[in-house]
């Protein structure tokens, strides 16, 4: 089979779905593998080191030539796939809750799109979960992006001068990247709180050693680990808890998502004014729409002194790492269903239904229909 990988196209993507690596271990198993011309760059990866790891290097048009599968970070245009052979698989984020019509193009054009962020949260899938991979070093990542913001140190720190005192760190959602966020503000000496409308997470935050708060009677669960969207009763808990802890705080970072949603908003203006000037915000879910009033992807904005701020692409500010982490997902994905008599993967049918969007002509998957 032929495997190809595309230069990502998207706005601020510095990824890449296959690192060399990943680019020998298909070939392992028997793959040809194309990569198109400084698809790594970003990512600190030169058409060099694919070569020396067996990859052919070309155009983007050579690259997709006749291939079988084509990983992506983002799903690339299908006008880029036009040289695939009829009915090659897709594997990469495609975000079809928003972006409907592309994958509508992806059924026209007879390609099998898999979705990668519809990965089943089950043990055996652990390994192949993109959104946690990236996830984790996201909740890093904006943890260190805050603390630059911030201007101030986080450790406590007693000289001859006087005490310097710790910084308050308050991780709002205790998913993946809150987790990291939480362990990372500890690793840097911050005081952490964190909060989460799933009380099963409490433990998990004490065992980071940052202090859990919780509203009382505040519940909402949903499938595969995530939060469910909270009833009006429940937006006024949290809204109170918020409220009361907020003002203390130095430092904000809010994980919140809901998938298929829109983000939910966490914190309003009127919490903000109730901060200290030159305290930060970081929202994780501003390319979702946010979890913080005023927020905007990409931009610090100031309101009553606070720094608010979130980037629309976390993960790609730190390409490498991110990059293979990806690749590893994407190739425990691909060799865990490896058929070697077929000479190819073969899914089954509790991954292979929960992450197919198209096939034959049609979109398939049932989270999109109705």
């Amino acid at each position: 089979m032929k495997i190809a990988v595309l230069k990502e196209r998207a706005a601020g993507e510095t990824r890449v779905a296959a690192t060399p690596e990943t680019v020998k271990k298909y070939i392992g198993l028997g793959n040809e593998v194309a990569v198109e011309q400084g698809a790594g760059l970003s990512a600190s990866i030169t058409d060099e080191a694919y070569a020396e790891a067996g990859a052919a290097i070309g155009d983007a048009p050579a690259s997709v030539k006749d291939a079988d599968i084509v990983l992506g970070v983002q799903a690339p245009d299908v006008a880029l796939l036009s040289g695939a052979r009829p009915g090659a698989w897709v594997a990469a984020l495609f975000d079809p809750f928003q972006h409907k019509e592309r994958v509508e193009a992806y059924a026209r054009a007879g390609l099998e799109a898999l979705s990668m962020e519809f990965m089943p949260r089950i043990t055996r899938a652990q390994s192949m979960d993109v959104l946690s991979s990236q996830s984790n070093l996201a909740g890093y990542k904006a943890v260190l992006a805050a603390a630059d913001e911030y201007g101030r140190a986080f450790p406590m720190m007693m000289t001859a001068a006087g005490t310097v005192q710790a910084a308050r760190v308050f991780i709002m959602g205790v998913g993946v990247a809150g987790l990291q966020a939480i362990a990372t503000a500890k690793r840097l000496g911050a005081q952490v709180s964190a909060t989460d409308v799933r009380p099963e997470t409490a433990e998990q935050i004490t065992s980071l050693g940052a202090k859990a708060v919780f509203a009382e009677g505040l519940e909402a669960a949903g499938e595969g680990g995530y939060a469910a969207e909270l009833t009006d009763e429940q937006k006024a808990k949290q809204a109170e808890l918020v409220s009361t802890h907020i003002a203390k705080q130095d430092l904000v970072i809010t994980t919140a998502l809901i998938p298929g949603r829109r983000a939910p908003v966490l914190v309003t203006d009127a919490q903000i004014a109730t901060m200290k000037p030159g305290s930060v915000i970081f929202d994780l879910a501003v390319a979702q729409g946010g979890n913080v009033e005023g927020s905007k992807p990409d931009e610090v904005v100031v309101r009553h002194g606070v720094k608010i701020m979130g980037y629309s692409n976390t993960p790609a500010h730190l390409a490498a790492d991110a990059s293979a982490l990806f690749s590893r997902n994407h190739f425990n994905f691909l060799s865990a269903f490896w058929d070697k008599e077929a000479g190819k993967p073969v899914l089954d049918e509790e991954i292979g239904t929960a992450i197919r969007l198209t096939k034959d002509g049609a979109v398939v998957n049932e989270r999109l229909k109705g």
